[in-house]
């Protein structure tokens, strides 16, 4: 089995937190709940690219045709804040399995890491190949992926003003005890670019794109 590894530089924002603990309700200048953001890019999988098929032959798309099928499994995430880079090492599982277990056979599939600030815009992404291994008469095999991103803390922190509207407390009774400040739209707007996510999947080609979505 062989396994790469690619590594990721993004700029991303980060909320700041306060002092209280996550969940802890402060009543000493009013009420409210503090809640602790991590600088950290959630992992996870972009819909439609976590299977690939491949066909034999590769033009056709009938299920007498598949040949290999490998879907990505178990992803999790390391993450370190301590540096003055956040790095976050995402890892995952390619479990695949191939119709003809006739003989040794290895399979390069390709995939991606990319990273995605406020859900829509890409900031960063690399390619890169896992070699799947399959033994004489073993009809399925698995291997493992990795990517890192590294994110500026210079650059991950929310503008002072921001951070006031989000953490300020409010009085019981005052006009604004029950606005939430992220119906605000430019504190809606600062918190949706601080939110950042370390997505992995297949690298798929247009046609294995649509067969997902149309199987």
């Amino acid at each position: 089995m062989i396994v790469r590894t690619l590594a990721v530089s993004a700029v991303a924002l980060l909320a700041l937190a306060g002092c209280s603990r996550k969940g802890e309700i402060d009543v000493t200048r009013g009420v409210g709940i503090t809640t602790v953001r991590s600088a950290c890019p959630a992992a996870g999988v972009p819909a439609g690219t976590g299977d690939i098929t491949l066909f034999d032959p590769a033009g056709s798309q009938l299920a007498s045709a598949i040949d290999v099928t490998a879907t990505i499994t178990n992803v999790r995430a390391t993450c370190n804040e301590t540096g003055e880079d956040i790095v976050s090492t995402v890892t995952f599982d390619i479990q695949a399995r191939r119709t003809r277990s006739d003989g040794a056979r290895q399979v390069d599939l390709p995939y991606f890491l990319t990273v995605v600030r406020g859900g829509s815009q890409v900031v960063a992404k690399r390619i890169n190949h896992a070699v799947l291994d399959f033994a004489p008469g073993e009809a399925r095999a698995q291997a493992t992926g990795s990517a890192t991103a590294v994110v500026q803390r210079s650059a991950a922190t929310l503008p002072d003003e921001i951070r006031q509207q989000i953490t300020r407390p409010r009085k019981a009774g005052a006009e604004d005890a029950a606005v939430d400040p992220l119906s605000t739209p430019e504190v809606r707007q600062a918190v949706l670019n601080a939110s950042f996510e370390a997505l992995v999947g297949f690298q798929l080609t247009q046609d294995q794109l649509r067969y997902n979505a149309t199987r």
